[in-house]
C-alpha cells in the first residue's frame, strides 16, 4: 500500500508516522535480509541519520544482499561526515561520493529485491534531524506501484553513475584518499551549534524515571541504574552514537555528554545516552547525579537544554508550580501508553518563560 507522511506527526495517511516508520517498513517489516539491494540517495548525510539501521544493514549483507549509498561531498560545506561513510562501510555497503551539494539534491531510499522495487521519495536527508525533527514529507511507492511507472532502482543507478558528475568512492582502506577529503568530522573541537539545534526537551517523569531518585540506599527500590527514558525520536538532540557496546548480544550506540545539573550544583561530565538499537529503539539518559536526591517525583517535568555540541543543563520543575503550567504545553507528543509526554521549545523562549537571561551561563563545580 501507498502511503504519504508528513513529519513530525503531523499528517499521515497511513499507519507510518513519518520517515523514519517507511524505512523500517521496507528495510525490516517487509523486507527479507539478504534479499536484493538497499539504495540510499541524499545529499546531506551524518551518523545519528542512520543509527536506528545499521544493524539491519549488516545483517542484510552478512546474509548475501547488497546496500548501495549515494551522498553528496564538499571541501567547504559539511554534507556529509566521515562517521557515516565509515559506519556504512563498516555495514558492507558501496558507498559513492558525489562533489558539491549543488549536484545532488535529490533524496530517495529503498529496496531492490526479487519480489520488485520499493521506492521512497522525499525531502528527508540521511540525518537526524531529517529523520526526526525537521518537518519532512515522504511518499512510498510499493512494488506494484513502482511496477506499473516501470520504475527501476538499477537503472535509476546506472542513469546517475553515468552522468560527468565528480564521482568519488571511499575505501577503508585509503584514508587519505581525495574521498575523505570531501567529508567532514562530526567530532571536531570547533563545531556550533546551528541555532535550531539550540533547544530544551521537555520531558515528564513516570515512576520508573524517578523510583531510584526517591530510593533510600539498601533498599530494592535502589536497585539498577538509574536514568530517564525519552522519546524514540531523539536522533537530532544528540551528538553521534557512535560508541558500540561490546557486550551483550543486543545492539546499543552511545555518547558521553556533559550534564550540568542546574538544581543541585554539578556537571557530570561523562553523562551516558544510549540507544537501543535491536531492543526496543528506546534512548536514554543515565542520570546518575540524581539518585537519592529526591529532587523530581512522578509526573514533575525536566527540561534539558542543549547549550553546545556536547553540553547541556537540566532542570526539574515541580508539578502545580507556575513554571510547569507554563512549560507543559510544549510537551505535545505522548510517549508509550503511561501517560509520559514531551516536546521542545527554543532556548530563547524556555529563559524567557523560566524568567532567567539566558540559558547556558549557569556556573556548577565540577564532578568526575
Amino acid at each position: 500500500m501507498n502511503e504519504l507522511t508528513l513529519h513530525p506527526n503531523v499528517y499521515a495517511t497511513g499507519k507510518s508516522k513519518g520517515l523514519i516508520h517507511l524505512l523500517e517498513r521496507v528495510w525490516v517489516k517487509e523486507h527479507m535480509p539478504g534479499d536484493g539491494t538497499m539504495f540510499i540517495i541524499s545529499g546531506f548525510a551524518n551518523y545519528n541519520g542512520g543509527v536506528r539501521f545499521y544493524e539491519v544493514f549488516k545483517e542484510h549483507k552478512a546474509k548475501g544482499g547488497e546496500i548501495i549509498a549515494i551522498f553528496s561531498g564538499s571541501t567547504s560545506s559539511r554534507l556529509t561526515s566521515k562517521q557515516v561513510v565509515e559506519e556504512m562501510l563498516n555495514c558492507g555497503a558501496e558507498v559513492h561520493i558525489v562533489n558539491r551539494k549543488r549536484l545532488l539534491h535529490a533524496k530517495s531510499y529503498g529496496t531492490m529485491s526479487a519480489d520488485g522495487d520499493s521506492l521512497i521519495v522525499t525531502s528527508g536527508n540521511f540525518t537526524a534531524p531529517g529523520m526526526s525533527q525537521n518537518v519532512e514529507m515522504a511518499v512510498l511507492l510499493d512494488q506494484e506501484s513502482t511496477k506499473n511507472m516501470n520504475f527501476s532502482w538499477s537503472d535509476m543507478f546506472d542513469g546517475i553513475t553515468q552522468q560527468s558528475w565528480q564521482f568519488f568512492k571511499p575505501s577503508l582502506s585509503s584514508l587519505n584518499d581525495p574521498a575523505w577529503k570531501l567529508l567532514y568530522d562530526e567530532k571536531a573541537a570547533n563545531i556550533q551549534l546551528d541555532d535550531t539545534e539550540e533547544v530544551t526537551m521537555l520531558l515528564t517523569l513516570s515512576h520508573a524515571d524517578t523510583a531510584r531518585i526517591n530510593a533510600m540506599p539498601g533498599t530494592n527500590a535502589a536497585k539498577g541504574t538509574q536514568y530517564f527514558w525519552l522519546s524514540k525520536d531523539c536522533y537530532d538532540f544528540f551528538p553521534p552514537l557512535t560508541i558500540r557496546n561490546a557486550r551483550g548480544h543486543k545492539a546499543t550506540y552511545s555518547c558521553l555528554i556533559n550534564m550540568n545539573y542546574i538544581d543541585i550544583g554539578l556537571i557530570d561530565p561523562e553523562c551516558r545516552v544510549t540507544f537501543e538499537a535491536e531492543n526496543n529503539l528506546d534512548f536514554r539518559l543515565g542520570t546518575s547525579k540524581l539518585r537519592y536526591t529526591k529532587l523530581a517525583q512522578n509526573g514533575d517535568m525536566v527540561a534539558i537544554s542543549r547549550i553546545g555540541e556536547r553540553d547541556y543543563e537540566l532542570r526539574v520543575f515541580k508539578q502545580g508550580t507556575a513554571e510547569y503550567g507554563s512549560l507543559f504545553p510544549y510537551a505535545v507528543n505522548m510517549i508509550g501508553h503511561q501517560g509520559k509526554q514531551y516536546g521542545y521549545i527554543s532556548n530563547a523562549d524556555f529563559a524567557r518563560t523560566i524568567g532567567v537571561p539566558k540559558i547556558g551561563k549557569v556556573r556548577a563545580s565540577l564532578v568526575i
